[in-house]
């Protein structure tokens, strides 16, 4: 290979980091290596988000920053920004040296010879599969994407344009390659799609993420430390969350007691504008069912605030539910209008100040609701996943993990303390930690035995 250390630097969802191992895997087939700093790259890949315009302005910075670095690596840039804008982007930033799309990553070994600037296909029909990943030095976590695009066409999303429509993964292929990450040492699999609950429709006539569910939590036997310790469920829609689903949810021990669903409103009036299949009676149900089934479930949901003709009843209705209802995990956006999208183009668009203080009402809101639901595990002993060591002592060692009830880098932390003369926790092992204490978000405890 005429260049063979490459970068990545990415941005975004999750989604895009499994790319970005995908890549990662694509380089070093090719016999190249992934570096861990941009100035030991003669590569720079900067795989970008372009979902809203906060994104957009993330990915800009930080492709001009590597257009600073001093070695001058070849820039490449990738991901949903140069699937929607790889022209303008060209254009405008001519520092870039190459430009994919999303679905042109077996491209990027070969594209230094080409002479070509841009590859930009149009999403395929077909799953666009890695053979292999690079997974990170420490990848006792890791996602499993089971399906790629969508078919929901939401009136405020572009990822249908970017991504293309829903295809769905082979489950064989899907387990093949969950059995090699639990060889690799992975223990909780976070699966991950733009919508999981819709998985099997478009191959098997049928939604089978409950029997898919089923096959993954047999990988290993019936040895429960072999295999995934955690499976964990992340954008799940809420018109799909069958009573099989639930049923298996409450069954599988590996399940994690904990579920995605992104909501995004529950006023029908703005579900409706929305394009959403969910109804507020719906939505209400649905919470309804997973909490008498799984007294223990943690809800992680999202809400769009300032959505075009939101009414200030709209909101009233929306912070009451928030309020009522006491999801375990929350998150607010305002509501960003994006250029190619129905809902951009609708009349009754919102004063920015407007949406960014419905937002900041809801999250307040929330605040208080998740230091009460914190408070409620003060005494409880949890199942806690180390990350990382915070602090050594000579009298205690103070780590930070996480319980089945926090997905990362999106919800809280476990901060817990065990003696010094213990033997070392290291990241990926799990460890039984006593909560004594509640924060707005974290909880604090001390480590009562190690789980291995």
């Amino acid at each position: 290979m005429k260049y063979s250390k490459l970068y990545i630097e990415t941005l975004g969802c999750p989604k895009n980091f499994n790319d970005s191992e995908g890549i990662g895997g694509i380089w070093e087939e090719a016999g190249g290596t992934v570096v861990s700093s941009p100035d030991e790259a003669d590569v720079v890949l900067v795989n970008t988000c372009g979902f809203i315009n906060d994104a957009k302005v993330e990915s800009i910075d930080a492709i001009f920053d590597m257009t600073r670095l001093p070695s001058k690596p070849k820039l490449v840039v990738s991901g949903c920004l140069t699937q929607r804008y790889g022209p303008q982007l060209a254009e405008e930033i001519p520092e870039i040296d190459y430009i994919l799309g999303v679905n042109d990553y077996e491209k990027l070994p070969d594209i230094f010879e080409s002479g070509q600037k841009m590859y930009r296909s149009d999403a395929p029909d077909c799953f666009n599969e890695f053979s292999s990943r690079k997974l990170p030095d420490t990848h006792y976590s890791a996602t499993l994407r089971i399906a790629e695009g969508c078919s929901n066409c939401c009136a405020y999303c572009v990822i249908p344009q970017i991504r293309g429509p829903y295809r769905s993964r082979p489950q064989e292929n899907i387990l093949e390659e969950a059995a090699y990450l639990a060889k690799a040492g992975v223990r909780e699999l976070i699966l991950i799609a733009q919508d999981l609950t819709e998985y099997g429709r478009d191959l098997y006539g049928r939604l089978c993420l409950p029997e898919l569910l089923r096959k993954l939590c047999r990988i290993g036997g019936d040895d429960p430390d072999a295999g995934f310790r955690w499976i964990r469920l992340m954008y799940c829609y809420e018109d799909k969350i069958t009573d099989e689903l639930i049923e298996v949810m409450a069954s599988e021990d590996k399940i994690c007691k904990y579920i995605d669903i992104p909501l995004q409103h529950v006023s029908d009036n703005v579900l409706k504008a929305m394009r959403r299949r969910s109804t507020s009676q719906s939505i209400r149900s649905t919470i309804n069912r997973l909490r008498e089934a799984i007294p223990d479930i943690h809800i992680r949901t999202t809400f769009i605030t300032g959505f075009p003709g939101e009414s200030e009843e709209d909101f009233e209705e929306l912070a009451d539910f928030a309020e009522d209802t006491g999801f375990e995990r929350l998150g607010v956006f305002a509501y960003s209008q994006e250029e190619g999208t129905a809902a951009g183009d609708m009349e009754n668009q919102i004063d920015e100040e407007v949406k960014k203080a419905r937002a900041d009402s809801i999250m307040r809101l929330q605040l208080d609701i998740s230091r009460e639901h914190n408070e409620e595990k003060i005494g409880r002993v949890l199942d806690v996943l180390v990350e990382s060591v915070d602090d050594v002592t000579d009298e205690f060692v103070t780590y930070i993990g996480r319980s089945e009830y926090d997905a990362p880098e999106i919800d809280g932390t476990v901060i817990f303390r065990a003696p010094a003369g213990d033997e070392r926790l290291e990241p990926g092992m799990f460890v039984s930690v006593l909560i004594e204490d509640a924060f707005d978000y974290d909880l604090a405890g001390t480590a009562v035995r190690e789980k291995g």
